[in-house]
C-alpha cells in the first residue's frame, strides 16, 4: 500500500474536523470518531487528528492504524512524547492523558475493534506488525495501543 503524502492527510483531516465541529461532533458517516489534539513531539504545537474509537468501559480507544501503511502516524508519536492529549466526542470536550496498552490488552481491543469494522482487521493484514491503539477513560481519559514497529 502507497501512503498517503502529508498534505493529501492534511487535506482530508481538514475537511473532516469541520464537518465534525460543524454537525456539534456528530459524524454524519455512522462511524464513531473523536477529535484528538496532540502536541507535537519536536514543535511543541498543537495537531487535531480525527480518529475512530471504541468505546469500552468507561474508556475510548484510539487506533494509530494509519489505513494500514507501515509506519506509525504522527499523531501516535506526538501522544508518546507528550501524553496529555485533548479529546473531543459527541459535543464534550476534555484533557486526557494518554496511556499505551500492553500487548496482551492490545491484542484483545484490537480483536473487538476488528470485529466491529472488519477494515481494521485488512489493516493489520498489510503491516508486518500490530497496529497502535490508545486507550482512555471515557470519563476523561484515553489510552493508546502500539504496534511493535522501529
Amino acid at each position: 500500500m502507497n501512503e498517503w503524502p502529508a498534505s493529501q492527510w492534511r487535506e482530508r483531516n481538514e475537511k473532516v474536523i469541520a464537518e465534525f465541529r460543524a454537525n456539534g461532533g456528530n459524524q454524519t458517516s455512522g462511524n464513531p470518531l473523536l477529535l484528538l489534539t496532540t502536541n507535537g513531539a519536536k514543535s511543541g504545537r498543537p495537531h487535531i487528528t480525527p480518529l475512530m474509537y471504541l468505546s469500552e468501559g468507561d474508556r475510548f480507544v484510539v487506533f494509530a492504524s494509519k489505513g494500514g501503511n507501515p509506519t506509525h502516524p504522527a499523531w501516535y508519536h506526538n501522544l508518546v512524547a507528550n501524553p496529555t492529549v485533548t479529546v473531543e466526542v459527541s459535543g464534550d470536550t476534555f484533557e486526557a492523558e494518554a496511556v499505551i496498552a500492553e500487548p496482551a490488552e492490545r491484542d484483545r481491543i484490537y480483536a473487538l475493534q476488528a470485529e466491529i469494522f472488519p477494515m481494521f482487521a485488512d489493516y493489520q493484514a498489510r503491516g508486518d506488525a500490530f497496529r497502535p491503539q490508545a486507550q482512555q477513560p471515557a470519563g476523561h481519559g484515553l489510552s493508546c495501543t502500539a504496534p511493535a514497529k522501529t
